[in-house]
């Protein structure tokens, strides 16, 4: 009984968080479309790749183009992935791109009806409704059959997700065998030996730099953990924080316009309208000692 009341408990818990992320993303992917564009995602940049704020949109385009190099993504036609999950879609940006790319099918998820609707009308205006649709689910109890999709693409969502096993476990099972799996998420830092969890000074400061529809923060190392629970092989693991940097100081730049004030105002009124998000220490205050991590890991799933 007592198990029964915890699992219960758990249930409900998980559905109180993926309601409170879906409303905001009703908001806030509204007010980053206005300012940014379809892609809800940071931009890659580095050395060769100064990008103004107004070609924030490149940095992102960048940043996929990227990590399918980084995860060996072939560029081959008889190779190229033909049946493509984007896992936390937000209006389909990385959806609709992947599947122009490919000349793939391209399935979205996400836990916001607001932004599945919206990826549809832009999906639509694109002319690719044939080849992409949206649904929203959860990423833990995904409508797919086993071994659906050959890549499975998933940037910025897992840090929503509280039960990271049982995520992984859920995209090892919609994944085709020799699927590849490309996941971009922030992590803290590796622990020692001798550490069970961050020290108490450092998860107050997780807690002030995040939004609080963060879920549990992990370790690269415990994702390769997971990983290898799964068997997947050819595992692989970056640090990209330095090249995601840039963007935050251009968002802020926008998003303190006078432009970002009233889409700010606009979709979320003045009560609500999360400047104040914008004045707490910026992610890369824990970048910049080495707490907090935005890593792109990639894998693939035995033949």
């Amino acid at each position: 009984m007592e198990g029964e009341k915890m699992d219960t408990e758990g249930k409900v818990e998980t559905e109180k968080m993926n309601k409170a992320i879906a409303m905001a993303y009703d908001v806030q992917s509204k007010i980053v479309e206005d300012l940014f564009g379809d892609h809800l995602h940071l931009g890659f940049y580095d050395s060769s790749s100064v990008i103004p704020g107004s070609d924030v949109n490149s940095a992102q385009t960048r940043m996929i183009e990227v990590a399918l190099r980084f995860a060996s993504v072939s560029e081959d036609p008889s190779k190229k992935p033909r049946n493509i999950l984007d896992v936390g879609c937000g209006i389909g940006g990385s959806t609709r791109y992947l599947a122009s790319k490919y000349g793939s099918q391209c399935k979205g998820i996400t836990l916001s009806p607001v932004e599945a609707e919206r990826a549809r009308v832009l999906t639509a205006a694109q002319g690719l409704e044939s080849q992409v649709s949206f649904e929203v689910a959860d990423a833990l109890n995904q409508p797919f059959a086993d071994g659906s999709f050959d890549l499975i693409w998933c940037i910025e969502c897992a840090d929503h997700i509280s039960d990271k096993t049982k995520f992984v476990h859920e995209l090892n099972r919609v994944a085709a065998p020799g699927a590849t799996i490309i996941l971009l998420t922030w992590c803290h830092r590796d622990l020692s030996p001798l550490e069970n969890d961050l020290h108490p000074d450092e998860k107050k400061l997780l807690t002030q730099a995040v939004s609080r529809n963060r879920a549990k923060w992990i370790s690269a190392a415990d994702y390769m953990n997971l990983f290898k629970s799964c068997s997947f092989q050819e595992i692989k693991y970056a640090d990209w924080s330095p090249h995601v940097a840039p963007h935050y100081a251009e968002m802020r730049k926008i998003t303190l316009s006078w432009k970002g004030i009233m889409s700010y105002v606009r979709h979320a009124g003045w009560r609500q309208m999360g400047i104040k998000f914008l004045m707490m220490p910026s992610v890369f205050d824990t970048f910049k000692n080495g707490l907090l991590k935005y890593c792109i890991l990639t894998c693939q799933k035995p033949q």
